[in-house]
């Protein structure tokens, strides 16, 4: 890479951050300073994960993964996951961008994108496995909120068996716990007997460890992705031993204190976690185990046409904090898949710039 590619990379990505530029691209953490981090690389599998109870197959599917794509061999992940159509009906999903009704687009988009992995349902997967399964590595998601039932009640439910993602060849399987929602500890249960089934076959584990209770709503005020819950979430979705976890990036904090329960440090609020969006990171990653356990962001809905810089944004916050890439799907696959290779690129640039540091 030249010093020019460096250069122009950085001026671009300046544009994309825009006025806030130098407060994402200059910022240090003082609270919880680099060097406590187990930060992304090479040899994280092994720096992670060499002495500990993970199977030699494990070892090989995180290898799998970390070795795929234009990341490959980083540390860092891009991950395409298209669920959506369970989570979120298939007409909400899939009408902007018909032609990704069909299984085979999303993985060709995966694969065009230089993804690492590609995310979805057993079915669609599946249905082209003997095409694509050694050619990038599968996540076959294990549970769904689905959102026919009426009214929705917030209900992940097993949707598949482990052994149907080990026989398709699946380098990982996925889940997610609803953490504070009523039906949660049914959740943690079930996908913590998953991921040590899964663990015992080889395979790797990926928690969407997201927060559901109305009560997080506090005056006006949406704490489901403050960083003292989300950090929280975390700690409890490494508990169960998720090798990697799905978070929504940090936009605030304070949940604990604005809703009145559980417990919590004052150092949290102000010496450890500024109100900076890459400090708020920073305490999600610091609770996957200090970064042993791989944090990503996801990188929410489509909002059209400021997508491109919010993605950058979203992976600039994610670097700097200390984790380990993004998850991005309704920005890329609800356009035209050259659109949508443009954005997966210009996220896994940020990943690949040496100008943009660990804060």
């Amino acid at each position: 890479m030249t010093v020019e590619t460096v250069s122009a990379r950085s001026d671009a990505l300046e544009d994309l951050l825009g006025d806030d530029a130098e407060s994402l691209l200059e910022h240090t953490c003082r609270g919880i300073p680099k060097e406590r981090l187990m930060l992304p690389g090479p040899d994280h599998t092994d720096r992670a994960w060499g002495d500990s109870d993970r199977k030699p197959g494990v070892l090989v599917n995180l290898e799998r993964l970390h070795g795929h794509g234009r990341l490959a061999d980083t540390g860092y992940l891009s991950i395409l996951p298209v669920d959506q159509g369970v989570e979120h009906s298939a007409a909400a999903s899939f009408a902007p961008n018909p032609g990704y009704f069909d299984p085979a687009k999303i993985v060709e988009l995966a694969v065009e994108g230089g993804c690492n992995a590609v995310a979805s349902t057993l079915g669609a997967l599946g249905s082209v496995a003997r095409r694509w399964a050694h050619r990038i590595p599968f996540i076959v998601k294990l549970n769904h909120n689905e959102t026919l039932t009426y009214p929705n009640d917030y209900s992940q439910v097993l949707f598949a068996r482990v052994e149907q993602a080990w026989d398709m060849g699946a380098a990982a399987v996925g889940a997610t716990i609803y953490f504070g929602n009523e039906d949660g500890n049914r959740e943690l249960v079930e996908i913590s007997e998953a991921f040590h089934h899964a663990h015992e076959l080889g395979m790797a584990t990926i928690l969407w460890c997201y927060l559901r209770n109305q009560a997080f709503k506090k005056d006006g005020t949406d704490y489901h992705a403050a960083a003292d819950l989300t950090g929280q979430a975390n700690h409890l979705g490494v508990t169960i031993e998720a090798d990697v976890v799905k978070q929504k990036i940090a936009t605030n904090n304070g949940g604990y204190r604005a809703i009145g329960f559980g417990h919590t440090s004052d150092l949290v609020y102000g010496e450890l976690v500024t109100d900076h969006p890459i400090d708020l990171v920073r305490w999600q990653v610091v609770n996957c185990y200090a970064g042993r356990v791989s944090m990503i962001n996801s990188g929410g809905s489509s909002k059209g046409k400021g997508d491109l810089a919010a993605a950058v944004r979203t992976a600039v916050i994610n670097k700097r904090a200390g984790g380990s890439g993004l998850i991005s799907g309704r920005k890329a696959f609800q356009r035209p898949m050259a659109e949508g290779v443009e954005l997966l690129n210009a996220i896994q640039d940020v990943y690949l710039d040496p100008a943009v540091t660990i804060a």
